[in-house]
């Protein structure tokens, strides 16, 4: 019926429009990725259900504009100096967690019967990590800036290299393979077009890119149409040569890595890319027969369990060989346990060389499914999910966890009459004009920079998860009298119950006997934070207001010519 009164193209986009926009804000009400809703999308306006596409031409064609896009953000997030800074951590999790996945995966797609080939296109596919969501959800927790947000977003980035080098390795075998007969030939010209490509790439670099985004950044809407410019003509460039569309994308995205507005581009195109993938994953989920996916249930569950499981305890694992502690490990393993949307383009590469059925994308789009949607309530309740299987989790971890201290610094039996939890503009603030009156104080965080910058004025740290209560026990709180708590304020995944209220049942439980301070920047929490055993509750905001006041109002000057300027916030590259 409703197929029947869709009688133009642009009618059947504003109806898939329209499906997307009623999914989306179901799955949004899941706290589920808009990936799984997309995919959904296309479920239901396939063959096997409403059967309303017909315009398979123009969603083609902005599902191939849409991987080029995305190709681009990734190139453009590939900084030669982001990539040079890269820490063994990160590169040795990130490649330890993708050749376990492949060599495990491959094996396993062995065991369930499926043939050499489509075992390891599987096992390849399973190695890439979702970015988009990761960071999501990692933004939405605050914990981007924690040490396994950070160390996560370093093995992401060697993911995304992975990525490149197999979609570059599956272009040229394709070429290969479509020119049996020509000795090979065409696959030079591949090699040979491809090295021309990066030899563009690097002079325009050297010699364009800075000068010529510095006029077009002038008008800003202008820089966008030439980013967007940028990406289809060498995905245009890199398909006629054999490299594939979504190689000069990548390579369209580096060629402005080096410019000063790369995360200006990033920002103004992310939403068109999330717009032009709706249209990638409906046109996936529309190739999917639902009648035969029933045949890859085993296989898809064990798949999805063997990356539910398997890719955290191999992060787990290395992170506790390096010296990280298990809970650094086991937070940041969760991060990975799910395929992302480079997993199903990659299939549907090796599908349009003939190199596997589309039976073999149905099984990744399941495995997909599952691990996207159950991965994303691991990865937001990961504290109480460590809370349980923590006890459990000790031979991960190496004595001594030479890479996370988890006392002070300097001297970890010295007592300190306050210690501050948090270590933003208000934390330092406090912690400068403390010791300028010659009180001890103790700054911890998770944050590497936050301590970094504590270090800089020369106050003591101690770096660590405020919420991790072998950490919380092992701070010199007997000498403490009073704690302040300034961290951001973020749910722990519990109703009514945040960072501040944890830490404070954490600190009393640990023996703490004195003042407790809280911010609280909410005038209707003074109460709820009183009642979770806050002595103190600071205001920053109202506190300020009336300090402005006084002073408004003829009240003396305080001196601060001898206290430190707070240095800026760094925020991390992705």
């Amino acid at each position: 019926m409703i197929a029947a009164l869709i009688q133009s193209p642009f009618a059947e986009i504003a109806v898939l429009l329209v499906l997307a926009a009623v999914v989306g804000f179901i799955g949004v009400m899941l706290r589920q990725p808009l990936i799984v809703s997309f995919i959904a999308v296309g479920l239901l306006a396939g063959p096997s259900a409403l059967d309303i596409v017909r315009a398979d031409a123009q969603i083609d064609f902005l599902s191939e504009l849409g991987i080029a896009v995305l190709l681009f953000l990734v190139g453009i997030k590939l900084d030669v100096k982001l990539i040079r800074s890269l820490g063994a951590v990160s590169l040795m999790t990130g490649l330890g967690q993708v050749a376990f996945t492949s060599v495990f995966g491959f094996l396993i797609g062995l065991a369930l019967g499926l043939d050499a080939i489509t075992s390891l296109y599987v096992a390849m596919a399973l190695t890439f990590s979702s970015t988009i969501i990761i960071v999501k959800l990692l933004s939405d927790k605050r914990e981007i800036d924690s040490l396994h947000g950070q160390i996560a977003l370093g093995f992401l980035i060697v993911q995304d290299l992975v990525v490149v080098l197999a979609m570059i390795v599956l272009s040229a075998i394709g070429v290969g393979a479509a020119d049996a007969g020509h000795g090979g030939a065409s696959v030079g010209m591949v090699l040979v077009s491809g090295v021309a490509l990066v030899g563009l790439v690097i002079l325009f670099v050297r010699y364009v890119a800075t000068p010529l985004t510095d006029r077009l950044a002038r008008a800003p809407e202008l820089l966008v149409i030439f980013a967007i410019a940028m990406a289809a003509m060498f995905a245009a460039i890199g398909y006629g040569v054999g490299l594939g569309k979504e190689v000069g994308g990548l390579l369209a995205g580096v060629a402005l890595a080096s410019t000063p507005y790369r995360e200006t581009i990033a920002a103004r195109l992310a939403p068109l890319r999330d717009f032009l993938l709706l249209f990638f994953f409906i046109a996936l989920g529309t190739a999917l027969d639902l009648s035969l996916l029933g045949s890859h249930v085993t296989g898809a569950i064990v798949f999805s369990l063997f990356v539910l499981i398997g890719n955290p305890l191999i992060v787990l694992l290395i992170m506790g060989a390096l010296g990280y502690r298990k809970r650094t490990g086991f937070l940041a393993g969760l991060t990975v346990a799910q395929i992302s949307e480079f997993s199903l383009i990659f299939i549907a590469m090796g599908v349009s060389l003939g190199h596997v059925r589309e039976d073999a994308l149905g099984l990744v789009t399941m495995v997909g499914l599952v691990t996207i949607a159950a991965s994303t309530y691991m990865i937001t309740y990961s504290h109480q999910l460590y809370a349980i299987f923590g006890p459990y989790l000790g031979l991960f971890e190496r004595r001594g966890t030479p890479r996370e201290a988890s006392a002070a610094d300097s001297d970890p039996k010295r007592g300190f009459p306050v210690i501050i939890f948090g270590l933003g503009r208000f934390g330092t603030a406090i912690g400068i004009r403390l010791q300028k009156r010659g009180i001890a104080v103790l700054g911890v965080d998770f944050n590497p920079q936050a301590i970094r910058r504590w270090r800089a004025l020369g106050l003591e740290t101690a770096f660590g998860d405020a919420s991790d209560p072998e950490f919380i026990a092992d701070l010199p709180l007997s000498r403490a009298e009073r704690i302040v708590l300034t961290v951001p304020v973020h749910p722990t995944g519990l109703s009514h119950e945040d960072t501040r209220t944890t830490l404070i049942q954490l600190t009393r439980a640990a023996g703490f006997r004195g003042q407790i301070a809280v911010t609280s920047h909410h005038a209707d929490e003074t109460a709820m934070l009183k009642d979770a055993g806050a002595d103190l509750v600071l205001e920053p905001f109202q506190d300020a207001a009336d300090r402005a006041a006084a002073l408004l109002c003829g009240a003396a000057i305080e001196d601060r010519t001898d206290i430190p300027a707070i240095p800026s916030e760094e925020k991390p590259t992705l």
